[in-house]
């Protein structure tokens, strides 16, 4: 039976295009709410996620039962067991090398095997982006953001002539730029297909670098650090850190085994003081040493490889700065006139009293972002998704295959430009993590939205404005003012 669990394990004996239309929806869909795997929090935190894709999973075991042999299943089930249930143990007992590599997962023996880095490089993540792009429906604007990140690092020279997969980087942009010549409109959306030896080959040249497991690890912890965290998600931590060792994935031998020791016992220090919640505090000292071993392999850009940024901490001569290329935007019209011309990475935020039209505001802007300049992510806290926010995307007409819009706030952002918090107070967020989001995801810009009390207040209000680049207020209905760094005294209507 196919459960969350074993979801992603299962689906790889599963033909896309063998499934019905129903079903392949839901394959997308979970794919989405799930990061293609990296995390289940949305099913754990949504009703209406976990409902779905609960029937979804149900129907697609449902078409598996349907679609297999008898005997087959039977056959399949017993050697599941087998495996799953006792040769393990025995394996546990006997501990001989020889036959644990011989039942290793193939995701495991892909590990073993690979050269274990504290960073990948970037032509490789470039030739995974494209590989993982098989069997999936991409829209004109998605291609046109991967060619800008491809042609940027060659640019950039993060990827040079002569890098060993220079031959497969420019495969791959001759292969995009051919499929931009096939989109007939903008909002046009085309299905991704590799033949199986090109993206085996692909495939295979990313397997032969793996990020250690325990920088894996220092990072998710480091992302908790200062922030009030429930008891469970320091417990998560620990536990995938402990199946880890357990497992033998995680040795005495991996490099930096001696901090993620050191994390073990903090995290069991932490859940065991904090049984419902905490703020995770870390001592200088310590978070000195962890935060050395992430910036030493360049980890400001492992969230994508389109960061234009000076690094933190950096001196640099003045007459170096005024030669640097910040890229803009390219912002026009009415948010040029509103906003100005901001730089990739943005932060803004728009405030205002309750019904005044922020969130028209911010919807329509979500739409502008999407329609010219990236993928965008409305978490709609502060409605959720129903008839009202129904209604503003129809009024605005902004609906676009790169709008997405969320209840919750996912775990990973990674593949989205600009992400609209609405609104912060509904989400609970401090200053603090404002902060942490941006500096976790340093190439997306960050639209926070604010509802103020009827006399125009809110806590942590000039907190707030400190750290952002835009700052929009909506002093009255219909009307917007801008007063933040790039275009100080823009006005809008709203409803115009």
């Amino acid at each position: 039976m196919i459960t969350i669990t074993n979801y992603y394990t299962e689906k790889k004996s599963l033909q896309l295009s063998s499934l019905p239309e129903t079903l392949k929806k839901g394959w997308s869909f979970v794919d989405k709410v799930t990061q293609d795997g990296a995390s289940w929090d949305a099913y754990h935190s949504s009703d209406s996620i976990k409902k779905t894709v609960d029937l979804y999973l149900s129907k697609l075991n449902e078409f598996v039962k349907s679609n297999k042999p008898k005997e087959t299943k039977t056959k399949l089930t017993a050697t599941k067991s087998k495996q799953t249930t006792r040769k393990p143990i025995t394996r546990r007992k006997t501990t001989t090398s020889s036959s644990r590599t011989s039942k290793l997962s193939k995701r495991e023996e892909a590990y073993q095997k690979a050269d274990k880095v504290e960073l990948i490089s970037p032509e490789l993540k470039l030739i995974k982006r494209f590989a993982l792009m098989h069997d999936k429906v991409k829209t004109q604007n998605q291609i046109r953001l991967f060619i800008i990140a491809l042609q940027r690092a060659i640019t950039e020279k993060r990827i040079r002539k002569t890098s060993p997969q220079a031959k497969e980087i420019m495969e791959i942009q001759d292969s995009l730029i051919n499929l931009m010549g096939k989109f007939k409109s903008a909002n046009d959306s085309i299905k991704i297909e590799l033949s199986d030896k090109k993206r085996s080959h692909y495939l295979t040249l990313v397997g032969k670098q793996a990020e250690l497991r325990s920088v894996k690890f220092i990072k998710s912890y480091i992302n908790l650090q200062g922030k009030l965290i429930p008891n469970n998600k320091a417990k998560n931590l620990y536990n995938r850190i402990a199946r880890a060792i357990n497992t033998n994935k995680l040795t005495k031998k991996d490099k930096y085994w001696s901090q993620v020791d050191q994390i073990m016992s903090t995290l069991k220090s932490f859940v065991k003081k904090n049984p419902a919640q905490g703020q995770l505090i870390v001592s200088s000292k310590e978070l000195n040493g962890l935060q050395g071993i992430v910036e030493g392999c360049e980890c400001e850009m492992l969230n994508g490889i389109e960061e234009n940024r000076v690094p933190r901490n950096t001196i640099m001569s003045s007459t170096d700065i005024i030669n640097l290329d910040f890229h803009k935007l390219g912002f026009k019209g009415k948010w040029l006139k509103l906003i100005g011309d901001p730089s990739k990475g943005f932060k803004a935020m728009i405030f205002g009293k309750p019904k005044m039209g922020k969130s028209y505001l911010a919807v329509d802007f979500a739409g502008y972002l999407a329609r010219n300049h990236g993928t965008v992510l409305y978490v709609a806290r502060e409605e959720g998704i129903d008839d009202t926010l129904q209604q503003k995307l129809k009024d605005k007409k902004v609906a676009h295959p790169d709008l997405y819009v969320s209840d919750y706030l996912p775990e990973h952002l990674n593949d989205y430009d600009f992400v609209f918090l609405d609104s912060v107070n509904k989400l609970g967020l401090a200053p603090e993590d404002l902060e942490e989001l941006s500096r976790s995801f340093p190439n997306t810009s960050f639209i926070n939205i604010f509802q103020t009390t009827k006399l125009g207040n809110f806590r942590g209000g000039n907190e707030f404005q400190h750290d952002v680049d835009v700052v929009i207020e909506v002093p009255e209905k219909g009307k917007a003012v801008q007063f933040g760094r790039f275009n100080q005294g823009g006005e809008v209507n709203i409803f115009g």
